[in-house]
Order: C-alpha cells, then structure tokens, then sequence
C-alpha cells in the first residue's frame, strides 16, 4: 500500500500516549507561565502584543507556503475587524483573507468544526484567487490530487491524497472525530497529541484544492487553545517556518503508515518551542514598559524615534547591535549630534555599549 488512507484500519493511528506524557505536562506548565506573564502586560498593551502575535501568525503561515504578504496590511486588516483603530490603508485581498480566518479562529476557537466552517475559511484564504475551479467548497476535480516536486517528467510523488469523490466522506469522518475527541467528550485525547493527529489527518485527506497547509495549521491551533479554553496565541506558524524543511519531511515519512509516533513527538517539539518564542515575546513587551518608565522622559525626540525603531525588531533586536551609522539613518541625526546623542544614552543606562572605534555597537539596557 502506497498511503495510509488506503490501509485497511485507516483512520485508526497508532501511538502510545503515555510516550508523551512528559510534552503534555510541560504544554500546560508553559501556558500558565504564559498567561501569568500576560497579566503584568497592562489592557492597552496586551491588545496591542494578541494583534501583532495574530499578524505574525497570518503573515508566518502564508510564508510557510510561498506567500509572502503584506504584513502591515495583515495588521491593519486584523485591528479593523476587532473595532480598534485603523489607517485608511487599501488591503489586498489575500491579506484581507488571512486576517478574516485568524480573527475568526481567535473568536471562535471553542465552536466545534463543521463544513461550513472549513469552507468558509477556505474562502477567506482564497479570497481573490482567480485560478481556482472550487473556491470555499471541497476540491472536484477527477485529477489526482498530490503533493509533487521536481521538473515536468521527472517530478517526485510525495504524497497523493484520496480521490475526489471520497472527501466528503472522508471529511465526515474526520470533523466527527475531531468534535468527539475534544476535552470533556467520552473520546477526549490529550491536547498535544489531539491537535498533532488532527493535522497530520487533515493533511492526508488535503480536501481543497489548494490551502490545507493553511487550514491544518489553524485547526491544530484551535485544538490547542480548546483544550485550554481560551486562545493560545502561540507561534507556531512562526516555528514550523523556522524547521519548514524538517516539517514537511516529517509530514511525509507519516503519511505512509499508521504508526505516527514520529509526527507526534515532532509536532509536540514544535508547540513547546512556539511556547518558549511566545513567552520571549511576552517577556520583552514586559521590558519594555519598563525601559520607557526609566527613560521616557529623559529621550529626545531623535533617541525616541531610534528606540521605537529598535523595539519594532522584537525580542531579537538588531542583528550585531546599532551602529552609529545607523542611529544616523534613522534619526536623520548628523554624526556629530549622533555621537552626543549615543553618549547620553550610555551615560543614562538607556543604552549599553561595546567595542570600539568601527567595531562599536550599542543595545538596549533590557534583560
């Protein structure tokens, strides 16, 4: 058998659960540090930290397809519809379409799945397409669907998914055991374990024609923030991208056969590191209140516009540090009051200062 849809106990995935106990213990460990960290994060902020994580997410999923975004637009999009304040930007219709179905999966994160909803994220994600025989409806047409790579007549077959005729079907199966599985239910699993099946399932069915990648992401996402009952705004997208090539070999040395021990315990790695990327968002949106109640009031307008700038870098900051030229470029500063300006930063604790000469850079005094 070439897939594991066509074997004879397909849906039924092996795994042993107590395998991965210990990813379980620490998911629930790393969400309770996150929302206790959220706490110290006044209103304000935390609306602006839950936009700018769902930007990230819209803007890091397309990416991990080959699409890259706007991802101001995808901001802005993302803040018009929560009734916050807005530019008058135009926004694209792919941009528009991401942000619809990642506010969506923000509100609407404890609603079972259904067909309606499935198809109406996909057409959300394909708002705008053109290309498309089946837009917002499972994929029809008679030809095989498959994951391929390589040159016209030498391409490689990495996955084919089922028939068209089959989705439905197949798509029945799965929302069922999908609602059926949740926290509560007689059939509940464990969050880990329920939303790494749930992708890699929904994945091998590849119901649309095009977006799966997309849509699994989301319905993993909306697995987890189930089973904490409430949205968990982690990074995932965001880390799959960092390991897209580990990803997508994982997916495909799981679509073979039903022992899926290797995805899962792939896929725990990758929630607990989205996890840690999210606390380190946190942690340093935390920071920098602080940092602006130190020295707010002591920047001028040139260091202010520097240090917004450095902040909007997040938590990684400036690759190598802030040179002096750079300070020049984005302050408009001449290199003289540049110097002065770098100088007091130092001498105020504002900013830390190494090397020498050309070799000198500086860095925010933030832990």
């Amino acid at each position: 058998m070439a897939w594991n849809w066509q074997h004879k106990n397909w849906p039924q995935f092996n795994y042993n659960e107590e395998d991965f106990k210990e990813f379980e213990l620490k998911f629930f460990e790393n969400a309770g540090m996150l929302y206790g960290s959220l706490q110290h994060v006044d209103g304000d902020e935390q609306q602006v930290l839950k936009v700018d994580l769902m930007s990230n997410e819209a803007f890091k999923t397309s990416e991990i397809e080959g699409e890259i975004l706007s991802r101001d637009s995808i901001h802005s999009s993302i803040r018009k519809q929560l009734g916050l304040q807005v530019d008058h930007r135009k926004v694209e219709a792919a941009e528009q379409g991401i942000a619809e179905m990642m506010v969506d999966l923000y509100r609407n994160y404890d609603a079972p799945i259904d067909v309606e909803g499935l198809c109406l994220w996909h057409k959300m994600l394909t708002n705008g397409r053109r290309d498309l025989q089946d837009v917002g409806r499972y994929r029809t047409h008679d030809d095989p669907m498959q994951v391929v790579s390589g040159p016209i007549g030498r391409s490689i077959v990495h996955f084919e998914a089922p028939p068209s005729k089959d989705v439905p079907g197949q798509m029945e199966t799965f929302i069922k055991w999908f609602n059926d599985s949740q926290k509560g239910r007689v059939n509940a699993l464990p969050p880990l374990i329920r939303s790494a099946v749930a992708h890699l399932y929904f994945e091998c069915i590849h119901p649309f024609e095009d977006g799966n990648g997309r849509v699994g992401r989301a319905i993993s996402e909306k697995s987890l923030s189930q089973s904490l009952g409430k949205p968990t705004l982690i990074a995932l997208s965001q880390t799959i991208l960092d390991h897209k090539k580990s990803y997508y070999e994982a997916l495909e040395k799981n679509n073979k056969d039903l022992d899926i021990s290797d995805w899962i315990a792939f896929f725990c790695e990758m929630v607990l590191a989205a996890q840690a990327y999210t606390q380190k968002t946190i942690d340093f949106v935390i920071e920098k209140g602080k940092f602006y109640k130190r020295f707010g009031d002591q920047l001028n307008e040139r260091q202010t516009k520097v240090v917004e700038r450095i902040f909007a870098e997040g938590f990684k900051g400036f690759d190598g540090g802030l040179s002096s030229k750079n300070y020049q470029s984005i302050s408009g500063a001449p290199s003289a009051t540049a110097t002065r300006d770098l100088t007091r930063m130092v001498e105020i604790g504002a900013f830390v200062k190494t090397g020498e000469l050309k070799g000198t850079r500086y860095y925010l005094n933030i832990n």
